[in-house]
């Protein structure tokens, strides 16, 4: 598979632009040509929209729970109960490590590794970062409509800060809280419209279809080019939290969850990263646990035959250079807010660092590309295996028990409540001792 160069496209799109804006100055009478290549556009992309696909994929890149269960891999398959004790050490280490991984990724996200370099050496720091940010650029500036950037710095940081990374792990708690864990893909929906002011890609385009009346169902199929986009396995981690040493489970109620907004690669993404946090409950080495994962979604699609090749490769990638010049290298042209590219990105950071907390997530963030979500997977994935006890202090005693949200209902969630709420569904879904 070659992606089409688009970069005369680019270009000749912004000339017309720019020729529209200065014709109208000169005093042109532009609304006629507007107007046509408006509709020239249009067409263009009914005609895009209108290609058939290869059918033979969807043959072994299925959507539907029973159809991709029929396309796993074999197994082994881990059902493993946890005594309360581990399972708290290790929920705290995860829930944590994810939000601290976010938290260091934020300010920096889709920044390339020389930008990065270079705020790194303005700050006096090391780089990769081994610490928060000291200061970023455009410090008063606001994400996600309520934390300012500078939030997100080691000196200025009084809470994890919003990021819609953050706010679906809270959301997913809420919707099994609602809906009971035989919670629908038409639930998720409904809490979305419930608590979320807005969403980006696929997840904005699911929401605005759900505000439509359109079924829960559907709304991933329409006028949605982002359902391979990564939206949905950062949503996952609530699904492995409440399904801890289960990762069938954990999988399939990533799949419920993941099938409002995306397809294919999109809710592979979402199930193998679900399956793989549920691994890392039970297993002490993080890498198993990825390779856990891979039981969960079709064993023809293409994110497992990505995810195999990072594995292979992982023993020769020693940096985040060399993991972003692989990865770029392997998915030339592909979106950088991809699943599959992310995904390997996400990979190599815990091959590099293993139980190594800093090393993992300050590696995963200096890769780039979508590295605020990639870091918070791994972080999550390395500290559900290590715990709470073995991720130093520094990356989560700022947050001072507090996660903030930006959703239309709370503004603040207590993390010792967060946890206690994640294990009462651990134990209503059995996998608690």
């Amino acid at each position: 598979m070659s992606y089409p160069d688009n970069k005369k496209n680019n270009e000749l799109y912004n000339q017309i632009k720019l020729y529209f804006e200065l014709k109208t100055e000169y005093g042109a009478e532009v609304s006629p040509a507007a107007r046509e290549f408006q509709e020239s556009l249009e067409a263009c992309l009914a005609q895009v929209k209108a290609l058939p696909i290869d059918e033979s994929l969807t043959k072994i890149e299925p959507d539907a729970l029973d159809a991709i269960q029929a396309c796993r891999p074999a197994g082994p398959r881990l059902v493993e109960a946890l005594d309360e004790k581990t399972y708290q050490r290790k929920l705290a280490g995860a829930l944590l490590g994810r939000m601290a991984g976010c938290t260091l990724g934020a300010p920096v996200e889709f920044w390339g590794i020389d930008a990065m370099e270079k705020l790194a050496a303005q700050n006096g720091e090391p780089f990769p970062p081994v610490d928060y940010w000291t200061s970023v650029p455009d410090p008063t500036g606001i994400r996600y409509l309520k934390s300012k950037r500078e939030a997100y710095t080691r000196d200025k940081m009084t809470a994890v800060p919003v990021d819609d990374d953050v706010e679906y792990t809270l959301a997913g708690l809420v919707v099994a809280e609602q809906h009971s864990l035989d919670f629908t893909t038409a639930d998720v929906g409904k809490t979305w419209v419930e608590l979320l002011p807005m969403a980006c890609t696929a997840e904005h385009i699911a929401l605005e279809n759900l505000k439509k009346g359109i079924d829960a169902n559907e709304v991933a199929d329409i006028d949605n080019p982002y359902c391979e986009w990564i939206g949905a396995d950062i949503r996952c981690d609530p699904w492995a939290y409440m399904s801890p040493g289960n990762p069938a489970r954990a999988a399939e109620l990533a799949h419920r969850d993941s099938y409002l907004s995306h397809r294919r690669q999109g809710i592979y993404g979402a199930m193998y990263f679900a399956a793989a946090i549920s691994a890392a409950f039970v297993l002490d080495d993080p890498v198993e646990a990825l390779q856990a994962g891979l039981a969960e979604i079709p064993a023809q699609c293409a994110l497992a035959n990505a995810v195999h090749w990072a594995l292979e490769t992982a023993p020769s990638i020693t940096n985040y250079q060399q993991a972003r010049d692989a990865v770029d290298e392997k998915f030339a042209g592909m979106n950088a807010v991809h699943t599959i590219n992310n995904a390997c990105l996400t990979i190599f950071g815990i091959t590099i660092g293993k139980t190594d907390f800093t090393k993992v997530i300050s590696e995963t963030v200096a890769m780039g590309k979508d590295n605020d979500c990639t870091a918070a997977t791994a972080g999550s994935i390395v500290g559900a295996a290590i715990g709470i006890d073995n991720i130093p202090a520094h990356w989560y005693k700022p947050f001072n028990d507090t996660i903030l949200s930006y959703s239309k209902t709370v503004e603040r969630y207590s993390i010792q409540d967060v946890l206690r709420r994640f294990e009462a569904l651990a134990r209503k879904n059995s996998c608690l001792k």
